[in-house]
Protein backbone atom coordinates (compact mmCIF):
# COMPACT_ATOMS: atom_id res chain seq x y z
CA UNK A 1 0.00 0.00 0.00
CA UNK A 2 2.97 2.19 0.61
CA UNK A 3 4.00 2.53 -3.00
CA UNK A 4 0.69 3.36 -4.13
CA UNK A 5 -0.28 7.36 -5.07
CA UNK A 6 -1.72 9.28 -2.04
CA UNK A 7 -4.88 9.32 -4.00
CA UNK A 8 -5.17 5.70 -4.37
CA UNK A 9 -4.10 4.43 -0.60
CA UNK A 10 -7.31 7.50 0.53
CA UNK A 11 -9.47 5.44 -1.80
CA UNK A 12 -8.85 2.23 -0.28
CA UNK A 13 -8.86 3.22 3.23
CA UNK A 14 -11.80 4.49 3.09
CA UNK A 15 -11.40 8.12 2.59
CA UNK A 16 -13.16 8.46 -0.55
CA UNK A 17 -16.90 8.00 0.08
CA UNK A 18 -17.11 7.26 -3.89
CA UNK A 19 -15.82 3.86 -2.87
CA UNK A 20 -18.77 3.50 -0.30
CA UNK A 21 -20.87 1.42 -2.49
CA UNK A 22 -20.94 0.41 -5.56
CA UNK A 23 -23.43 2.43 -7.69
CA UNK A 24 -21.64 5.22 -6.32
CA UNK A 25 -18.58 6.05 -8.49
CA UNK A 26 -20.59 3.81 -12.16
CA UNK A 27 -23.23 5.83 -11.84
CA UNK A 28 -20.78 8.71 -12.00
CA UNK A 29 -19.19 7.01 -14.73
CA UNK A 30 -22.79 6.64 -16.61
CA UNK A 31 -23.72 10.00 -16.85
CA UNK A 32 -20.57 11.23 -17.13
CA UNK A 33 -19.90 9.10 -20.06
CA UNK A 34 -23.27 9.72 -21.74
CA UNK A 35 -22.43 13.37 -21.88
CA UNK A 36 -19.06 13.24 -23.15
CA UNK A 37 -19.28 10.03 -25.42
CA UNK A 38 -22.15 11.84 -26.92
CA UNK A 39 -20.44 15.57 -27.86
CA UNK A 40 -17.47 13.52 -29.08
CA UNK A 41 -19.74 11.52 -31.29
CA UNK A 42 -21.60 14.74 -32.57
CA UNK A 43 -18.30 16.55 -33.59
CA UNK A 44 -17.19 13.50 -35.31
CA UNK A 45 -20.60 14.00 -37.26
CA UNK A 46 -19.57 17.58 -38.08
CA UNK A 47 -15.91 16.34 -39.05
CA UNK A 48 -14.66 18.93 -36.04
CA UNK A 49 -13.17 15.55 -34.44
CA UNK A 50 -11.16 13.34 -36.69
CA UNK A 51 -12.11 9.26 -35.91
CA UNK A 52 -8.50 7.60 -36.01
CA UNK A 53 -9.96 4.35 -34.82
CA UNK A 54 -10.67 0.88 -36.46
CA UNK A 55 -13.76 0.83 -37.96
CA UNK A 56 -15.03 4.05 -38.07
CA UNK A 57 -16.46 6.96 -36.05
CA UNK A 58 -20.21 4.64 -36.43
CA UNK A 59 -18.54 1.93 -34.81
CA UNK A 60 -16.63 3.20 -32.24
CA UNK A 61 -20.12 5.13 -31.09
CA UNK A 62 -22.21 2.07 -30.72
CA UNK A 63 -19.68 0.19 -29.04
CA UNK A 64 -18.96 2.87 -26.59
CA UNK A 65 -22.71 3.69 -25.98
CA UNK A 66 -23.22 0.28 -25.58
CA UNK A 67 -20.24 -0.96 -23.88
CA UNK A 68 -19.29 1.88 -22.09
CA UNK A 69 -22.22 4.36 -21.04
CA UNK A 70 -24.68 0.79 -20.45
CA UNK A 71 -21.92 -1.28 -19.03
CA UNK A 72 -20.98 1.50 -16.31
CA UNK A 73 -24.68 1.24 -15.55
CA UNK A 74 -25.24 -2.12 -15.63
CA UNK A 75 -21.94 -2.00 -13.13
CA UNK A 76 -23.35 0.62 -10.96
CA UNK A 77 -26.70 -1.07 -10.55
CA UNK A 78 -25.70 -5.20 -9.95
CA UNK A 79 -22.84 -4.48 -7.44
CA UNK A 80 -25.65 -2.50 -5.31
CA UNK A 81 -28.76 -4.64 -6.07
CA UNK A 82 -27.00 -8.04 -5.87
CA UNK A 83 -26.02 -8.01 -3.01
CA UNK A 84 -28.93 -6.49 -1.57
CA UNK A 85 -31.10 -9.54 -3.01
CA UNK A 86 -28.58 -11.96 -1.80
CA UNK A 87 -28.51 -10.73 1.31
CA UNK A 88 -24.52 -10.50 1.19
CA UNK A 89 -21.87 -8.08 1.83
CA UNK A 90 -21.39 -5.94 -0.76
CA UNK A 91 -18.14 -5.66 -2.98
CA UNK A 92 -14.81 -3.96 -1.11
CA UNK A 93 -13.30 -0.87 -1.90
CA UNK A 94 -10.54 -2.42 -3.80
CA UNK A 95 -12.94 -4.72 -6.17
CA UNK A 96 -14.42 -1.63 -7.17
CA UNK A 97 -11.46 0.49 -7.73
CA UNK A 98 -10.04 -2.28 -9.92
CA UNK A 99 -13.34 -2.64 -11.89
CA UNK A 100 -13.28 1.48 -12.26
CA UNK A 101 -9.84 1.11 -13.70
CA UNK A 102 -10.60 -1.17 -16.29
CA UNK A 103 -13.53 0.97 -17.68
CA UNK A 104 -11.34 3.82 -17.68
CA UNK A 105 -8.53 1.97 -19.49
CA UNK A 106 -10.98 0.01 -21.77
CA UNK A 107 -12.11 3.28 -23.05
CA UNK A 108 -9.07 4.89 -23.71
CA UNK A 109 -7.59 2.04 -25.18
CA UNK A 110 -10.42 2.03 -27.88
CA UNK A 111 -10.31 5.70 -28.23
CA UNK A 112 -6.50 5.46 -29.22
CA UNK A 113 -6.45 2.36 -31.38
CA UNK A 114 -5.25 4.19 -34.21
CA UNK A 115 -2.38 5.38 -32.72
CA UNK A 116 -0.42 2.08 -32.60
CA UNK A 117 0.42 0.13 -35.42
CA UNK A 118 -2.44 -2.17 -36.58
CA UNK A 119 -1.02 -5.11 -34.96
CA UNK A 120 -2.25 -4.36 -32.14
CA UNK A 121 -5.36 -2.31 -32.78
CA UNK A 122 -8.25 -3.01 -30.69
CA UNK A 123 -6.55 -5.62 -28.52
CA UNK A 124 -5.76 -3.85 -25.56
CA UNK A 125 -9.59 -2.45 -25.44
CA UNK A 126 -10.95 -5.97 -26.30
CA UNK A 127 -8.85 -7.05 -23.52
CA UNK A 128 -9.17 -4.60 -20.64
CA UNK A 129 -13.45 -5.05 -21.32
CA UNK A 130 -13.20 -8.81 -21.07
CA UNK A 131 -11.21 -8.45 -17.65
CA UNK A 132 -13.98 -5.60 -16.31
CA UNK A 133 -16.68 -8.97 -17.61
CA UNK A 134 -14.70 -11.40 -15.42
CA UNK A 135 -14.61 -9.12 -12.63
CA UNK A 136 -18.22 -8.41 -12.62
CA UNK A 137 -18.99 -12.14 -12.78
CA UNK A 138 -16.73 -13.04 -10.04
CA UNK A 139 -18.66 -10.59 -8.04
CA UNK A 140 -22.23 -11.42 -9.12
CA UNK A 141 -21.71 -15.23 -9.80
CA UNK A 142 -20.61 -17.04 -7.03
CA UNK A 143 -23.76 -14.91 -4.80
CA UNK A 144 -26.40 -15.37 -7.24
CA UNK A 145 -25.62 -19.28 -7.64
CA UNK A 146 -25.59 -19.64 -4.27
CA UNK A 147 -28.58 -17.89 -3.27
CA UNK A 148 -31.69 -20.04 -2.34
CA UNK A 149 -33.61 -21.32 -5.25
CA UNK A 150 -31.05 -19.16 -7.56
CA UNK A 151 -33.78 -16.92 -8.34
CA UNK A 152 -31.17 -14.13 -9.67
CA UNK A 153 -29.31 -16.44 -11.58
CA UNK A 154 -30.28 -14.66 -15.03
CA UNK A 155 -28.08 -11.37 -13.79
CA UNK A 156 -25.09 -13.46 -14.58
CA UNK A 157 -26.54 -15.33 -17.58
CA UNK A 158 -26.90 -11.50 -19.02
CA UNK A 159 -23.66 -10.55 -18.05
CA UNK A 160 -22.09 -13.92 -20.01
CA UNK A 161 -24.18 -13.05 -22.75
CA UNK A 162 -23.09 -9.78 -23.04
CA UNK A 163 -19.39 -10.30 -22.27
CA UNK A 164 -19.57 -13.26 -25.01
CA UNK A 165 -21.27 -10.62 -27.91
CA UNK A 166 -18.29 -8.42 -26.96
CA UNK A 167 -15.77 -11.10 -27.56
CA UNK A 168 -17.74 -11.76 -31.12
CA UNK A 169 -17.47 -7.67 -31.50
CA UNK A 170 -13.58 -7.36 -31.40
CA UNK A 171 -13.34 -10.61 -33.21
CA UNK A 172 -15.05 -9.68 -35.97
CA UNK A 173 -13.98 -6.54 -36.42
CA UNK A 174 -10.26 -8.02 -36.08
CA UNK A 175 -10.96 -10.42 -38.76
CA UNK A 176 -13.10 -7.97 -41.13
CA UNK A 177 -16.23 -9.29 -40.19
CA UNK A 178 -19.95 -7.74 -39.29
CA UNK A 179 -18.87 -6.04 -36.36
CA UNK A 180 -22.55 -4.10 -36.42
CA UNK A 181 -24.39 -7.18 -36.26
CA UNK A 182 -22.66 -8.09 -32.69
CA UNK A 183 -23.56 -4.74 -31.59
CA UNK A 184 -26.97 -5.32 -32.98
CA UNK A 185 -27.45 -8.26 -30.71
CA UNK A 186 -26.34 -6.79 -27.75
CA UNK A 187 -29.10 -4.13 -27.57
CA UNK A 188 -31.27 -7.00 -27.54
CA UNK A 189 -29.15 -8.12 -24.69
CA UNK A 190 -29.53 -5.30 -23.25
CA UNK A 191 -33.57 -4.92 -23.82
CA UNK A 192 -34.12 -8.91 -22.05
CA UNK A 193 -31.95 -6.93 -18.93
CA UNK A 194 -33.43 -3.75 -18.69
CA UNK A 195 -36.85 -6.55 -18.26
CA UNK A 196 -35.26 -8.72 -16.25
CA UNK A 197 -33.89 -5.86 -14.11
CA UNK A 198 -36.79 -3.42 -13.81
CA UNK A 199 -39.29 -6.16 -12.97
CA UNK A 200 -37.51 -6.40 -9.63
CA UNK A 201 -37.14 -2.77 -9.11
CA UNK A 202 -40.85 -1.51 -10.29
CA UNK A 203 -42.74 -4.01 -7.54
CA UNK A 204 -40.88 -1.66 -5.08
CA UNK A 205 -41.40 1.31 -6.58
CA UNK A 206 -45.12 0.84 -7.90
CA UNK A 207 -46.20 -0.49 -4.56
CA UNK A 208 -44.58 2.30 -2.65
CA UNK A 209 -42.05 -0.54 -1.12
CA UNK A 210 -38.98 1.48 -1.93
CA UNK A 211 -39.65 4.12 0.56
CA UNK A 212 -40.80 1.77 3.82
CA UNK A 213 -40.60 3.52 6.68
CA UNK A 214 -41.22 7.02 5.59
CA UNK A 215 -42.35 9.22 7.62
CA UNK A 216 -45.11 10.49 5.61
CA UNK A 217 -46.04 6.77 3.94
CA UNK A 218 -49.31 5.34 5.16
CA UNK A 219 -48.49 1.54 5.39
CA UNK A 220 -50.64 -0.81 3.86
CA UNK A 221 -50.28 -4.53 3.09
CA UNK A 222 -51.56 -4.07 -0.37
CA UNK A 223 -49.50 -5.30 -3.36
CA UNK A 224 -50.84 -3.94 -6.46
CA UNK A 225 -48.53 -4.86 -9.19
CA UNK A 226 -46.85 -8.02 -9.79
CA UNK A 227 -44.20 -8.56 -12.41
CA UNK A 228 -45.47 -11.97 -13.66
CA UNK A 229 -43.26 -14.45 -15.09
CA UNK A 230 -45.47 -15.91 -18.32
CA UNK A 231 -45.88 -12.52 -20.07
CA UNK A 232 -42.10 -11.28 -19.40
CA UNK A 233 -40.49 -14.62 -20.57
CA UNK A 234 -42.63 -14.45 -23.64
CA UNK A 235 -41.23 -10.88 -24.18
CA UNK A 236 -37.88 -12.29 -23.24
CA UNK A 237 -38.07 -14.81 -25.84
CA UNK A 238 -39.58 -12.99 -28.64
CA UNK A 239 -36.04 -10.14 -28.15
CA UNK A 240 -33.97 -13.57 -28.42
CA UNK A 241 -35.77 -14.89 -31.71
CA UNK A 242 -35.57 -11.14 -33.65
CA UNK A 243 -31.94 -10.36 -32.23
CA UNK A 244 -30.71 -14.27 -33.79
CA UNK A 245 -33.26 -13.67 -36.53
CA UNK A 246 -31.59 -10.15 -37.94
CA UNK A 247 -27.95 -11.85 -36.51
CA UNK A 248 -28.65 -14.88 -39.70
CA UNK A 249 -30.53 -12.95 -41.75
CA UNK A 250 -30.04 -8.83 -41.25
CA UNK A 251 -32.08 -6.69 -43.02
CA UNK A 252 -35.19 -9.20 -44.16
CA UNK A 253 -39.20 -9.48 -43.78
CA UNK A 254 -38.97 -12.59 -41.49
CA UNK A 255 -36.38 -10.15 -39.44
CA UNK A 256 -39.54 -8.17 -39.58
CA UNK A 257 -42.22 -10.13 -38.23
CA UNK A 258 -39.91 -11.41 -35.74
CA UNK A 259 -39.63 -7.38 -34.59
CA UNK A 260 -43.27 -7.24 -34.80
CA UNK A 261 -43.62 -10.27 -32.06
CA UNK A 262 -41.31 -8.60 -30.02
CA UNK A 263 -43.31 -5.31 -30.01
CA UNK A 264 -46.77 -7.20 -29.61
CA UNK A 265 -45.25 -9.25 -26.60
CA UNK A 266 -44.17 -5.66 -24.91
CA UNK A 267 -47.40 -4.39 -25.31
CA UNK A 268 -48.81 -7.65 -23.92
CA UNK A 269 -46.31 -7.07 -21.05
CA UNK A 270 -47.98 -3.51 -19.85
CA UNK A 271 -51.13 -5.50 -19.29
CA UNK A 272 -49.19 -6.06 -15.88
CA UNK A 273 -49.32 -2.34 -14.85
CA UNK A 274 -52.73 -1.17 -15.13
CA UNK A 275 -53.26 -1.14 -11.55
CA UNK A 276 -54.73 2.24 -11.38
CA UNK A 277 -53.45 5.14 -9.67
CA UNK A 278 -50.61 3.48 -8.33
CA UNK A 279 -48.73 3.31 -11.59
CA UNK A 280 -49.39 7.33 -11.63
CA UNK A 281 -45.97 8.23 -9.38
CA UNK A 282 -43.21 9.98 -11.55
CA UNK A 283 -41.20 6.91 -10.77
CA UNK A 284 -43.47 4.12 -11.97
CA UNK A 285 -44.02 5.96 -15.22
CA UNK A 286 -40.76 6.16 -16.42
CA UNK A 287 -39.83 2.88 -16.04
CA UNK A 288 -43.43 2.04 -17.80
CA UNK A 289 -42.61 4.77 -20.49
CA UNK A 290 -39.12 2.65 -20.38
CA UNK A 291 -41.19 -0.48 -21.73
CA UNK A 292 -43.45 1.72 -24.11
CA UNK A 293 -40.65 2.70 -25.63
CA UNK A 294 -39.30 -0.76 -25.91
CA UNK A 295 -42.49 -1.98 -27.65
CA UNK A 296 -42.30 1.26 -30.12
CA UNK A 297 -38.69 0.59 -31.12
CA UNK A 298 -39.17 -3.05 -32.38
CA UNK A 299 -42.40 -1.94 -34.13
CA UNK A 300 -40.84 0.60 -35.94
CA UNK A 301 -37.88 -1.43 -36.83
CA UNK A 302 -40.71 -4.30 -37.97
CA UNK A 303 -42.14 -1.84 -39.97
CA UNK A 304 -38.46 -0.72 -41.23
CA UNK A 305 -38.12 -4.51 -42.51
CA UNK A 306 -41.51 -4.56 -44.10
CA UNK A 307 -40.75 -2.05 -46.34
CA UNK A 308 -42.41 1.27 -44.54
CA UNK A 309 -40.61 4.91 -45.69
CA UNK A 310 -38.46 4.69 -42.53
CA UNK A 311 -34.83 3.03 -41.62
CA UNK A 312 -34.75 0.58 -39.04
CA UNK A 313 -32.06 3.16 -36.96
CA UNK A 314 -35.56 5.04 -35.89
CA UNK A 315 -36.99 2.23 -33.98
CA UNK A 316 -33.34 1.28 -32.80
CA UNK A 317 -32.55 4.51 -31.52
CA UNK A 318 -35.99 4.17 -29.39
CA UNK A 319 -34.40 0.87 -28.00
CA UNK A 320 -31.01 2.96 -27.21
CA UNK A 321 -31.34 6.97 -26.46
CA UNK A 322 -35.11 6.13 -25.18
CA UNK A 323 -35.08 2.91 -23.47
CA UNK A 324 -31.94 2.28 -22.60
CA UNK A 325 -31.44 5.90 -21.49
CA UNK A 326 -35.06 6.24 -19.61
CA UNK A 327 -34.65 3.15 -17.96
CA UNK A 328 -30.62 3.58 -16.64
CA UNK A 329 -31.96 6.89 -15.55
CA UNK A 330 -34.98 5.96 -13.56
CA UNK A 331 -32.75 3.50 -11.96
CA UNK A 332 -30.04 6.13 -11.12
CA UNK A 333 -32.49 8.35 -9.37
CA UNK A 334 -34.23 5.12 -7.57
CA UNK A 335 -31.26 3.28 -6.33
CA UNK A 336 -29.01 6.27 -6.31
CA UNK A 337 -31.21 7.77 -3.77
CA UNK A 338 -32.30 4.79 -1.60
CA UNK A 339 -28.79 3.53 -0.96
CA UNK A 340 -27.32 6.66 -0.24
CA UNK A 341 -29.51 6.80 3.10
CA UNK A 342 -32.20 9.36 1.27
CA UNK A 343 -35.87 9.02 0.53
CA UNK A 344 -36.80 9.55 -3.05
CA UNK A 345 -36.46 12.71 -4.77
CA UNK A 346 -39.59 15.08 -5.82
CA UNK A 347 -38.24 18.11 -6.98
CA UNK A 348 -39.76 19.00 -10.41
CA UNK A 349 -35.93 18.19 -12.18
CA UNK A 350 -36.69 14.79 -11.96
CA UNK A 351 -39.82 14.37 -14.26
CA UNK A 352 -38.94 17.22 -16.82
CA UNK A 353 -35.45 15.54 -17.40
CA UNK A 354 -37.37 12.09 -18.08
CA UNK A 355 -39.57 13.92 -20.43
CA UNK A 356 -36.60 15.61 -22.04
CA UNK A 357 -35.00 12.53 -22.70
CA UNK A 358 -38.12 10.69 -24.21
CA UNK A 359 -38.62 13.87 -26.30
CA UNK A 360 -34.69 13.18 -27.29
CA UNK A 361 -35.36 9.66 -28.07
CA UNK A 362 -37.97 10.73 -30.42
CA UNK A 363 -35.98 13.68 -32.52
CA UNK A 364 -33.81 10.98 -32.82
CA UNK A 365 -36.50 8.53 -34.23
CA UNK A 366 -37.92 10.94 -36.09
CA UNK A 367 -33.83 11.45 -38.28
CA UNK A 368 -34.66 8.03 -39.97
CA UNK A 369 -37.94 8.87 -41.07
CA UNK A 370 -37.55 9.17 -45.06
CA UNK A 371 -39.99 12.43 -44.95
CA UNK A 372 -37.71 14.11 -42.59
CA UNK A 373 -34.21 13.19 -44.41
CA UNK A 374 -33.35 16.49 -45.45
CA UNK A 375 -33.48 17.74 -41.82
CA UNK A 376 -31.40 14.72 -40.43
CA UNK A 377 -28.42 16.52 -39.42
CA UNK A 378 -30.22 18.78 -37.65
CA UNK A 379 -32.39 16.40 -35.90
CA UNK A 380 -28.84 14.34 -34.87
CA UNK A 381 -28.01 17.43 -33.07
CA UNK A 382 -30.41 18.83 -31.21
CA UNK A 383 -31.08 14.74 -29.96
CA UNK A 384 -27.89 14.31 -29.24
CA UNK A 385 -27.41 17.82 -27.20
CA UNK A 386 -30.38 17.58 -25.65
CA UNK A 387 -29.82 13.90 -24.38
CA UNK A 388 -26.31 14.43 -23.17
CA UNK A 389 -27.82 17.53 -21.45
CA UNK A 390 -30.14 15.37 -19.38
CA UNK A 391 -27.59 13.55 -17.86
CA UNK A 392 -25.66 16.32 -17.34
CA UNK A 393 -28.29 18.63 -15.24
CA UNK A 394 -28.43 14.35 -13.45
CA UNK A 395 -24.53 14.56 -13.02
CA UNK A 396 -24.77 18.07 -11.27
CA UNK A 397 -28.09 17.25 -9.07
CA UNK A 398 -26.75 14.06 -7.98
CA UNK A 399 -23.40 14.95 -7.51
CA UNK A 400 -22.71 15.21 -3.59
CA UNK A 401 -25.48 12.14 -2.90
CA UNK A 402 -22.93 10.17 -5.35
CA UNK A 403 -19.64 11.52 -4.06
CA UNK A 404 -19.85 12.51 -0.61
CA UNK A 405 -20.17 10.89 2.92
CA UNK A 406 -23.92 9.75 4.14
CA UNK A 407 -25.71 12.14 6.04
CA UNK A 408 -27.52 9.59 8.54
CA UNK A 409 -24.29 8.11 9.91
CA UNK A 410 -24.63 4.77 8.12
CA UNK A 411 -22.14 3.19 6.02
CA UNK A 412 -22.10 1.18 2.67
CA UNK A 413 -25.62 0.71 0.57
CA UNK A 414 -27.75 0.91 3.68
CA UNK A 415 -31.34 2.38 3.09
CA UNK A 416 -33.14 5.35 5.02
CA UNK A 417 -33.30 4.75 9.12
CA UNK A 418 -36.81 3.82 8.95
CA UNK A 419 -39.76 6.31 11.05
CA UNK A 420 -38.73 4.75 14.49
CA UNK A 421 -34.81 5.73 13.55
CA UNK A 422 -33.66 2.67 14.95
CA UNK A 423 -32.96 0.36 11.55
CA UNK A 424 -32.73 0.75 8.08
CA UNK A 425 -36.06 0.66 5.76
CA UNK A 426 -35.50 -3.48 5.07
CA UNK A 427 -36.95 -4.42 1.47
CA UNK A 428 -37.22 -1.88 -0.86
CA UNK A 429 -34.05 -0.20 -2.46
CA UNK A 430 -34.03 -2.80 -5.24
Amino acid sequence: MSRMPGGLQGALRGDWPVFMCGFRPFFILTAASAVLLTLVWLLMLRGILPAGMPGGSVLWHGHEMLFGFVTAAIAGFVLTAVPEFTRTAPPGRHALLRMLLLWLAARLAYALAGSWPAVIGLWPAALCNLALWVLLLVEVLPRVWNAPQRQHVSFAWALAALALLQVGFFAAASLGGNSLAWLYAAVGAVMILIIIATSRVSMSVVNGLVEQGHPDRQETDEVGYLARPPRRNLAIVTIVICSATEFALGHDIITGWTALAAAAAMLNLLNDWHIGRALFTRWALMLYASYWLIALGYGLMGAAWLGAPLLPSAGRHLLMAGAMGLSIFAIMVVVGRIHAGLWLDRRRWLPVTAALLVMAALLRAAAGLYALAPWMTLLHAASGTLWAACFALYLGVTWVVLSGPRSDGQEGCAEPLARSGGHASGGGGC
